[in-house]
Formats: structure tokens, C-alpha cells, sequence
């Protein structure tokens, strides 16, 4: 029978580290394969961090076949063809009632994940039925289930974050550290994680939500960014009068305030 860890994941994008963690399992004997379960986006809540899920997958495959076991290493859509919003649970019996008679299923988490297992959706069948194996979490300690789990200490840490590898992309940094080549030069061809994506995505998200303060505060920062400093005052208003005390939109709207006033004394008016 063959042993089939599965990795779940956004991978949004997938970097280095997750792609280091697989081929740390295969090359230690912990399965036979690894799967990247790469999760759908919820129609329910509006995200505009995350790229779209076919883009996510492309990004997993090429990430997978450019990884020293790519025979082994591999995404998976499984969830984008299951009931949404997706619980890990589902898939687990999904998986199990199709092919658990030649496949034996284990999960692959970080551990800050395994500390807040017992929230997820019938998560005793989970830690009754599949094996866990946890990897270390830089600043994090296994707090709960120590006992019926596998804590890898020395699989690989990963000192960056996916929502780091986005910044640095913004940002237009070097990202060769974080990213596999195959996934930066994806990256740079749809233009994801840019300023001007995040602003299209956060419109797509306020279409959904137009009363989303998080995502006016977000959408106005990206224009600030930008310098679409008319935009950015809209966007932190509107942000304003849905959450009058947020502080983090008057300091920013009075900082674009602030700057129009130094850049534009002639045409200026408060």
C-alpha cells in the first residue's frame, strides 16, 4: 500500500520552504509520495491576498517539477472539485472512501496548526484516522497532542512566510532566496502580487463587501503607495465612516494630506 502525505496549503505562492519540507519527507522515508493539496478560494469571504486558485496550482506544479523529486512531489486540485467551503475532514474521507484500499493517508502541518487543531471541523476523526507529522515553526512549541502525533525537529525551517515572499514581490525585491525560478518567472509573468493586482483584486473583493473596512483600509495603502493620493483619501473615508476610530486610517489620511500640502502649496485647498 502505498503511503501518501498530504500537504495542505494556499500556496500563495509556494516558496522554497514548502517545497524543502517535501523533499525533507521523501528523503527521510516518511512516504512514498507527497501531495500539495492546494485549498480553493471560500466564495463566502472575500480575500483579496490570494491569487486565483488555477494560478496557485500552476505555480505548485511548476514549483513540484522543478524539486529534486518531482516523480514524488506533487500538487493535487482534489479540493477545487469538492463542496465549498472545503474542511479538511471532507477531503480526508473523500480521499479514504476512493482510495484508501491502495493508499494509507497522513497530514503534513506546521506547528502552529497542530496547537489549533481541536477548532477545525470534527477534527477527532482526523487525529483518530490520520497520522500527523509536524514540522517546527521558528518562535513556535507544540502546546497540544504531543503525544499522538510525529514531531519532526529536524525537518527544515523556513524564516519567510509566503505573506513575506508577496511583500517582496510589492515591493519589487529579491525575492531568488524565497523563490523557486520556474515560480518568480510565473510570477513576474502574470504580474502577480504587484501594487496595481492587489488593487484589482481588492476591487473585486468591495464589490463583494463594499463595506469591508479592512479592505478600504488595504485598498487605500496600495493607493497611497501608489501615489494616487485622490483615491487613497476616498478609500480611507469611506474606511472612516464605517469605523470612526481607526487609527491606522487617520494617520494615513492625514499623512496624504501632509504630503499634498508640501508637494502642491500653490493649488493646495484643506
Amino acid at each position: 500500500m502505498k503511503n501518501v502525505l498530504l500537504y495542505f496549503g494556499s500556496f500563495n505562492p509556494i516558496h522554497r520552504g514548502h517545497i524543502a519540507l517535501a523533499e525533507y519527507a521523501v528523503e527521510q522515508g516518511l512516504c512514498d509520495e507527497v501531495i500539495l493539496v492546494v485549498s480553493p478560494q471560500n466564495p463566502h469571504k472575500a480575500t483579496a491576498d490570494l491569487a486565483p486558485e488555477l494560478m496557485r496550482f500552476e505555480m505548485a506544479e511548476k514549483a513540484c517539477a522543478a524539486s529534486r523529486f518531482p516523480e514524488k512531489i506533487k500538487p493535487s486540485v482534489i479540493e477545487f472539485m469538492l463542496e465549498r467551503p472545503s474542511y479538511t475532514i471532507n477531503t480526508l474521507r473523500y480521499l479514504t472512501e476512493n482510495f484508501g484500499s491502495e493508499m494509507h493517508f497522513s497530514i503534513l502541518m506546521g506547528c502552529d496548526l497542530i496547537n489549533t487543531l481541536d477548532r477545525w471541523k470534527e477534527w477527532e476523526e482526523i487525529l483518530a484516522n490520520y497520522p500527523i507529522l509536524v514540522y517546527p515553526r521558528r518562535g513556535c512549541e507544540v502546546e497540544k497532542f504531543q503525544e499522538r502525533i510525529t514531531y519532526l525537529k529536524n525537518a527544515p525551517l523556513c524564516d519567510f512566510s509566503s505573506t513575506e515572499v508577496r511583500e517582496a514581490v510589492e515591493r519589487g525585491g529579491n525575492t531568488r532566496e524565497m523563490l523557486l525560478a520556474e515560480v518568480a518567472d510565473y510570477i513576474r509573468e502574470k504580474n502577480l502580487y504587484t501594487t496595481s493586482w492587489r488593487i484589482l483584486s481588492l476591487n473585486a473583493a468591495l464589490e463583494q463587501d463594499p463595506q469591508n473596512a479592512r479592505l478600504l483600509l488595504e485598498r487605500g495603502s496600495c493607493q497611497y503607495r501608489s501615489g494616487s493620493w485622490g483615491d487613497a483619501i476616498n478609500d480611507f473615508n469611506r474606511c472612516l465612516e464605517i469605523e470612526p476610530d481607526n487609527q491606522e486610517a487617520m494617520q494615513l489620511k492625514e499623512m496624504v494630506y501632509e504630503i499634498l500640502s508640501y508637494r502642491y502649496t500653490d493649488i493646495y485647498n484643506p
